[in-house]
């Protein structure tokens, strides 16, 4: 069967999700150009053609697997319905004990940003954007008057800090707490950021795609 063809944004696409399975499965350092193009049984001047470096490489992988979490996080958002339910529906997704995948490369990333320059502002761009998203859905359920909230912003701090915590935690050292008590923590430190003592009469939290 003859092999087909990838344009250029297929191609470059492939190139960034083998990089990002590498970089979950053997670390950043460990990540070498050769893997990446021998996983696609491509050469390694195809990856270099796309990014010129393995640096170059592994930033813009991170930047792909942000992006398609942020757009998760916008369509967990953006629903029609509560405030509080949004945000219980993002925190079940975003937290060690939900949906979200692939804490194992964020930890890697944040480590290996304190010694690359581009990885570190492709991590603090993309931080600061999952922090603004939360920021404006708290702020739009204060206002609504769904709950009291004086500080946003410093809310969504906490909150993102708190759960960061947590994954390094349950990443690092598996089974060192039951999924259970992790959502409860999760939903627990929510509550508190939302001034309410917990979600009873607020509805099911909506389960995430």
């Amino acid at each position: 069967m003859a092999r087909v063809r990838l344009g250029a944004a297929e191609r470059r696409e492939a190139l960034l999700r083998a990089a990002v399975g590498r970089i979950e499965a053997k670390g950043v350092a460990a990540v070498r150009v050769a893997d990446v193009a021998a996983e696609l049984g491509v050469s390694n001047a195809l990856v270099l053609y796309h990014f010129a470096t393995k640096e170059q490489l592994v930033a813009a992988a991170f930047a792909h697997a942000a992006e398609e979490d942020l757009a998760r996080l916008r369509r967990v958002l953006g629903r029609r319905t509560t405030a509080v339910r949004r945000l219980r529906a993002a925190v079940r997704w975003y937290a060690p004990t939900g949906q979200a995948k692939g804490w194992r490369l964020w930890i890697e990333g944040w480590a290996a940003s304190l010694r690359e320059p581009a990885l570190r502002e492709v991590a603090g761009s993309l931080d600061r954007e999952w922090k603004a998203a939360l920021t404006r859905v708290i702020a739009e359920g204060a206002a609504a008057g769904e709950f009291t909230c004086p500080d946003p912003a410093a809310a969504a701090w906490r909150l993102t800090a708190f759960l960061d915590g947590l994954a390094v935690q349950m990443t690092s050292y598996a089974g060192a707490l039951p999924r259970a008590t992790m959502l409860e923590w999760a939903e627990g430190a929510l509550a508190r950021e939302l001034g309410m003592t917990s979600f009873e009469g607020t509805g099911t939290a909506e389960e995430t795609e």
